[in-house]
Order: C-alpha cells, then sequence, then structure tokens
C-alpha cells in the first residue's frame, strides 16, 4: 500500500448538467480529482460512536477520479460491509484495491478502528491501518479549507454564501467538530492543532432524547419532525417570565429564550400530550444553542474569530446552521462568524484517506498512543495562569450564577456594582422539563431522589464505549470519561429504560454543562471565584456535589466554588458571607434580579400580543391581571427577604455566642 496516495491538485466539487451538485448519499456531492487515477480505487473508513463514514475514489469517465461519500448507522454494520463489495472496493477472496495480497490494510479513522477490527477481518479479509481520529478530522478539514473552492460557506438569515479563504491567512482558526459529542480543536497549521476542550452535550445526546421522546428511528427523521414543529409550545420565554408590559418597558424581546422545556414544568401535560414535531423543535433549538455558546466562550478565551463547524451531525440541515450561525452572531455582537463545510460529516475519513502513502503515518496501537502525551489533554485548563492568594477580606469581583428555570451569569464587582455577562437556556427548568417528560416525576425533590437510584451509564455513551478499555489516551480521555449524554440510547421506546437511570443521566449531563460553561466565563472574565444560588441547587447535596465536580475538573482546581443556600451562611473558608457584604443584597431583594437574569439567544419573532388574550386553560390574562400577579411575586420575595433576615440575624447571634465574632465582614 505504500506506493499508492491521492493527488489532490486541482481538486473541485463536481456539479451535474442541471447546475446542481450530484451526490451520491444525499447530501454530499462528488468531489473531482483530475489528476488522480481511476484505478485502483482508494478507500478510507471514520467509524464513529453512531455512524461509520466512508470516503472512496472512482472512475468518473474522461479522466480523473471522483472522492465519493457513503455512510451508514454503526448498528446495521453488514450494510457497510455489502456496500463495499457491491462497489468492489474489496473482492470476496480478501484482494482489495487490484491487490491480490490477503489481509490488506484499510485506512480507519475513529474509536471504531480499534473495536471492530476482528468484524473487518472476518467480513471483508481485510486489516484496519488507524489513523488517529483527530489527526485525521484537522487533515481533512484543512484540505477542503485549502484545496477545494467554495467548500466553505455561512448560513445566515436563510440564505447560504460562499466564503472564499486565502490558504494563507487560514490559522488559526477553531474547528467545531459535532459528532456524538462534541470535539474543540485549535488548528494553527497543517498537523499542527490542539483539542483544548469539548461537550458531552452532543449530536448523540439530540438523537437519544430525539428516540425517547418523539419515537423516531432515525436522526434524519428527527430533523423532518423539528421543520415542522414549534419550540415555542415547551420554551420558557421572556414573556412568560416578565410580562409583556415589562418586556415593553425594559426593551426586550417578547420571544427572547429563557428556558428549554421552562413550560413543561408547569403544565399538567404528559409526553403523549405534545406533538413530536415541537419536541424534535425544541430539542434542535436547545442543544445548537448550547453547543454554538460554548464555541463562541472558547473562541473568545483563545482570541479567535474564525470558528468552522464540521461533523457528521450538521448535515447540510438548515435549521441547524441557522441556530448556530445566529446564536455566534449574538453572543458575539456580530464580531464572529460561524462557517460551515461541505462534506462537514466527512472529515475524519477524508483525512485517513489522504494519509495512503504518507511515509510519517503508522498503523497506530493503544500502547503507542499511550506514550503520547504531547497533545492538550481536554480536562486542562484553557488559561493556565496559577490563582493569585484569594483575600477574603475583599471578594471582589466574582461571578454569581443564578440557576432557575434558565441560568444567569453576573459579574459583581463592588457593592451594587454588577453586570450580566451572559446566560444559558439549560437551566433547571430544562432538566426538571424533561424529567417530567421522561420520567412522570411531579416534583424536582422526587427526581433527584429518582436520580440517587439510577445509573447515568447505562444511557450514556463513554468513551470506553467508542475506543474500548483502554480509551483515548493520546488526549488524556480515560475510557469512564463521558463522551455523549443519552448516546447509548438505541430504542425508540421510552419504556425499556429505567426511570431512575434516565434521572441519573439527565443530572450528570446538565450540570456538568452549567459546571464548564461557569468556568469558561469565569476565564474569560477573570475571575477566579464563583457563587452559585438558586432554588435549582440551594439545599440538593446532589446537585451541588455534580457542579463542584465538574468546576474541579475543568479549572483543575484553579477556581473556588461556593452555595449560597441562604441569605447568609457560613463559607468555605469559614468567613460569613451575606448579599449584604457581598454587595447584591439588591439584587437579591427588588425585582432588578428579573432583569439581569434575561438574554439567551432571540429565537425567532412573533407577531405581537393584545394585552388581553386567551391562555391555554381559558383563562383571560388582563392589564389588571398582570398588574396583580406581578403584586403577588412582589410580596412572596418580600416576605421571603424577611425570612431569610430573620436567619440572618439568628446565624449572627450565634456566631457571637460561640466567640467568633471576628469572622464577620461588615
Amino acid at each position: 500500500m505504500g506506493g499508492l496516495r491521492v493527488d489532490l491538485s486541482g481538486a473541485e466539487i463536481r456539479v451535474d448538467p442541471a447546475g446542481g451538485a450530484a451526490a451520491d448519499d444525499g447530501g454530499s456531492p462528488p468531489v473531482f480529482l483530475p489528476r488522480q487515477p481511476a484505478a485502483p480505487p482508494l478507500l478510507a473508513l471514520d467509524i464513529g460512536g453512531t455512524l461509520i463514514k466512508l470516503v472512496y475514489t472512482a472512475s468518473c469517465g474522461g479522466g480523473g477520479a471522483e472522492l465519493r461519500f457513503a455512510k451508514f448507522e454503526r448498528r446495521r454494520m453488514q450494510e457497510c460491509f455489502d456496500f463495499v463489495r457491491a462497489q468492489g472496493l474489496v473482492h470476496r477472496n480478501g484482494s482489495t484495491m487490484g491487490s491480490s495480497k490477503e489481509n490488506i490494510a484499510l485506512k480507519a479513522s475513529g474509536g471504531g478502528a480499534y473495536k471492530y477490527t476482528e468484524d473487518f477481518r472476518e467480513k471483508l479479509g481485510v486489516c484496519l491501518d488507524k489513523v488517529d481520529e483527530m489527526d485525521s478530522v484537522v487533515s481533512g478539514a484543512n484540505f477542503l479549507l485549502q484545496s477545494v473552492p467554495g467548500a466553505a460557506f455561512t448560513h445566515m438569515n436563510g440564505k447560504k454564501s460562499s466564503v472564499d479563504i486565502s490558504p494563507n491567512n487560514l490559522f488559526p482558526y477553531l474547528l467545531v467538530n459535532i459528532g456524538s459529542g462534541v470535539s474543540i480543536l485549535k488548528v494553527t497549521g497543517n498537523r499542527k492543532f490542539e483539542r483544548v476542550t469539548g461537550t458531552h452535550i452532543g449530536g448523540g445526546t439530540m438523537f437519544g432524547l430525539a428516540k425517547l421522546l418523539t419515537g423516531c428511528k432515525s436522526y434524519d427523521e428527527f430533523l423532518q419532525l423539528s421543520q415542522k414543529g414549534d419550540n415555542f409550545v415547551l420554551d420558557l420565554i421572556v414573556k412568560d417570565i416578565c410580562g409583556e408590559l415589562v418586556c415593553q418597558k425594559q426593551g426586550l424581546s417578547t420571544s427572547t429564550l429563557a428556558s428549554s422545556f421552562g413550560k413543561v414544568i408547569t403544565s399538567k401535560k404528559k409526553l403523549t400530550d405534545y406533538r413530536p414535531e415541537d419536541l424534535a423543535s425544541t430539542l434542535l433549538s436547545a442543544f445548537t444553542y448550547n453547543i454554538a455558546q460554548i464555541s463562541f466562550l472558547v473562541a473568545s478565551i483563545l482570541r479567535l474569530r474564525r470558528v468552522f463547524f464540521g461533523g457528521s451531525y450538521i448535515r447540510g440541515h438548515k435549521s441547524t446552521m441557522q441556530n448556530i450561525s445566529y446564536a455566534i452572531d449574538f453572543w458575539s455582537q456580530s464580531k464572529m462568524q460561524a462557517v460551515f463545510l461541505q462534506h462537514e460529516g466527512y472529515l475524519g475519513a477524508l483525512g485517513a484517506l489522504m494519509s495512503y502513502g504518507d511515509s510519517g503515518d503508522k498503523n497506530m496501537n493503544l500502547e503507542e498512543m499511550k506514550e503520547e502525551e504531547n497533545i492538550h489533554e481536554s480536562a486542562t485548563p484553557i488559561d493556565e495562569t496559577s490563582t493569585d492568594e484569594h483575600n477574603d477580606g475583599n471578594i471582589f469581583p466574582y461571578l454569581l450564577v443564578n440557576i432557575g428555570s434558565g441560568v444567569s451569569m453576573i459579574e459583581v464587582t463592588g457593592n451594587g456594582k454588577f453586570e450580566r455577562i451572559i446566560g444559558s437556556h439549560l437551566g433547571g427548568g430544562t432538566i426538571l422539563g424533561l424529567a417530567r417528560l421522561l420520567t412522570g416525576c411531579s416534583s424536582y425533590d422526587e427526581f433527584l431522589e429518582l436520580s440517587q437510584r439510577g445509573n447515568n451509564l447505562a444511557v450514556d455513551l463513554t468513551v470506553g464505549d467508542i475506543y474500548g478499555e483502554h480509551g483515548y489516551p493520546k488526549i488524556g480521555l480515560p475510557a469512564s470519561t463521558t463522551a455523549a449524554s443519552f448516546g447509548k440510547v438505541s430504542s425508540s421506546r421510552l419504556s425499556e429504560y429505567k426511570v431512575e437511570d434516565l434521572a441519573a443521566a439527565l443530572l450528570n449531563s446538565f450540570t456538568y454543562n452549567i459546571g464548564q460553561i461557569a468556568y469558561f466565563v469565569a476565564n474569560l472574565s477573570g475571575l477566579k471565584r464563583i457563587f452559585f444560588r438558586g432554588a435549582y441547587i440551594c439545599g440538593h447535596e446532589k446537585t451541588m456535589d455534580k457542579i463542584s465536580h465538574s468546576l474541579k475538573y475543568w479549572s483543575k482546581g484553579q477556581v473556588q466554588t461556593t452555595f449560597l443556600c441562604h441569605e447568609g451562611f457560613l463559607g468555605t473558608l469559614g468567613a460569613f458571607w451575606s448579599y449584604e457584604n457581598m454587595g447584591i443584597d439588591g439584587l437579591a431583594a427588588h425585582d432588578v434580579i428579573r432583569e439581569v437574569l434575561l438574554g439567551a439567544p432571540y429565537t425567532g419573532q412573533l407577531p405581537s400580543l393584545p394585552l388581553t388574550h386567551q391562555q391555554d386553560n381559558g383563562e383571560d390574562t388582563t392589564f389588571e391581571g398582570e398588574v396583580e400577579r406581578l403584586r403577588h411575586d412582589n410580596a412572596v420575595l418580600k416576605a421571603e427577604l424577611e425570612r431569610l433576615q430573620r436567619e440572618n440575624t439568628e446565624l449572627k447571634a450565634k456566631l457571637v455566642k460561640s466567640g467568633k465574632p471576628n469572622t464577620f465582614y461588615h
């Protein structure tokens, strides 16, 4: 195989006479290679957590060859074997690509290249020449960006626009690869990159939850359902929290997303009462916005303005690209652009194909992978600066993370001096909303009790499930690491899964996500101390433990985490914290809290609604009713403040009595 190689010069996307790109897999048009010999054919694979992707060369007539693309679900591996035989890429006697040798090697990337070696040997009579997955993904992306005109494009406001990129001005850039999970890489040159981070909330999460909530059988079916749905049926928006009058006063869009699935927690509807289309639309918006937000934060920390998105879960789907594009534009204030790639799902397979004839490549085994430690570990903080000694007499500045139905992150720089930095729509309302749909629980406490008895690994896809028992040591991912929350869900029958396991997976996925985003925001703002508050964490030991573990993992212990469970409490260093000496007594006590908790991505334009309209339960909501509701909420907040102040007084008295008056901050 050493004499075989791919000639990429003059590559171009093949367009049919009618003016459209002819694609043999329904979405990835062939790439014409005018100088590549048609024979012998070359084949490379990327065997991921849920899909097997194939890239192969084929004769196209008139000289040259074409790169063609195909994909199969990993659980239907036999269909992949049948396809390879049918295309003449492997002969029954074990020879392939014109060779008479037995057990000739095919270039293969992805964790499945290690797990399914014997399957390919048994079924096709070939061995798999393993190419590192991250190397392949980056090589594939660089090939498209440097050698294929028109491979990069933007998708904004429903318009697809080609992006011309000079190979001399390509690096550095951020590559976000959306597979079952998400890997985020900083690429600085050909074969020069580092995996800076990733998230377990990726395509596998969307598809796994989509199976359970909608009964869909394929990811393409899920995408089709989402096109016909309305996420506002289940999502909590700003108008639902503040009312239309407050939105008008503050200049807020009434349809700004506050909490994905947040309406479910106050609804009496069951899962079967919701349309699959609306559930699918809500899932898609929830997780595409989240991936975009994490990508924006990482790009900001690394000071990168160019962000490319690839991976098999994009699939050229308009709503997926639109959501990601809007969110990147929203959070960056139009300073960043989301750029997509043709053949985005085949980056790994393309990179593996290009390794034919590469003298620098080698057949990697797991022991050799374990010896390579020069790649950035996924758990390593992006900012490696050491933590300054905390001055307990002055806690400012710090990050305040309020976890309600959504999540708001506020930088507090002094007494009464604070600014909302960012928010997330995946908060407590999302956790409980999905929990009610998946488990039927009636309260957050019941959900937490279920999660205590469950095992998230029953539904979560781990690195070991993809790569085998040794994990992916080259980038520091042990086998036990979660690769994709709900990525192991294979059945569309909800009844086949224990509610306890589903609850455990929900708690694990969203608390870790909140912790990751909080760390990135603190990193970006140069903050070393994070305080958490909100009804969805305080008093819930399991939730606090998960968030603490997440912050410790991401920051390597560089960030101090404290929970505000009531207005006065003992902090982790024995110091007495209160909203007053933290400088947020006004924020915690008054309606201003509502104003700073808003601001997740705008999700679309709703028609203006009259001040009097019908609710789902048939009751009228009037101007007077809205005012009365706000008065009631204010009374509740006032009563809660008085209760917390009493607790504060009692706690201070106990501390004075114990002989430790100097622990107070004034």
